[in-house]
């Protein structure tokens, strides 16, 4: 890495104050990037989606984990479109307050964690009868993870 580029990773790592494992991870996400599309860390590092969370307001882990989520989006732009496509299904669903579509960590996965909060017996039965009639948009969201969407 050129020595601009260190001093670019450097100030990002004392500004998002980065664990040692978030440094590896942006290395090597930072690497990939470049050698992908040729051109410097230091230039991926002044990209305006990740000075904003660099100079943004928020806790130091939540921005931390922002710029590693935004890095992951560049490296696998592919990835960042589908799991994007898939929260717009889970969005349109408009599941009743109570139910929830949890993701797999990374799409590593094709398993969808789905939960229910309930107080009493209506509020799971009204669950229940909400994530039947939403079928044919669940099995759409099962499509999409298993790559058949």
């Amino acid at each position: 890495m050129d020595e601009g580029s260190r001093d670019a990773l450097l100030s990002v790592a004392e500004d998002l104050r980065l664990r040692t494992g978030q440094i590896v991870t942006a290395l090597d996400l930072l690497d990939e990037i470049a050698v992908r599309e040729r051109v410097p860390p230091a230039a991926i590092l002044s990209r305006e989606e990740l000075r904003r969370i660099i100079g943004g307001s928020g806790s130091g882990p939540a921005r931390a984990s922002a710029f590693l989520i935004s890095l992951r989006s560049i490296r696998y732009p592919r990835l960042a479109a589908a799991t994007e496509e898939l929260r717009a299904e889970i969005s349109a669903l408009r599941l009743p307050r109570g139910v929830s579509l949890k993701l797999p960590k990374e799409l590593g996965s094709d398993e969808l964690t789905i939960s229910i909060q309930a107080g009493n017996p209506a509020q799971l039965e009204r669950a229940v009868a909400a994530l039947t009639e939403k079928i044919g948009g669940l099995a759409r969201i099962f499509d999409l993870l298993g790559g058949r969407g």
